[in-house]
């Protein structure tokens, strides 16, 4: 999962995150649920503050 978190705490928006990785907005966005449900968090910076805590983030 660490790889997928790498661009979490970035100030990208999903549109960017899928211009760098050229694949669709929608493709991001699915990631990003996933990572929420995987994290058991309903946002983006609840996600990283998760991560964070749980050492999966620097």
């Amino acid at each position: 999962m660490s790889d997928r978190l790498a661009l979490l705490p970035s100030l990208l928006t999903a549109g960017e995150i899928a211009a760098k990785f050229t694949v669709s907005v929608n493709t991001v966005k699915t990631h990003l649920r996933g990572i929420y449900a995987e994290l058991g968090v309903p946002s983006r910076s609840d996600a990283v503050t998760r991560a964070r805590d749980a050492g999966l983030l620097p």
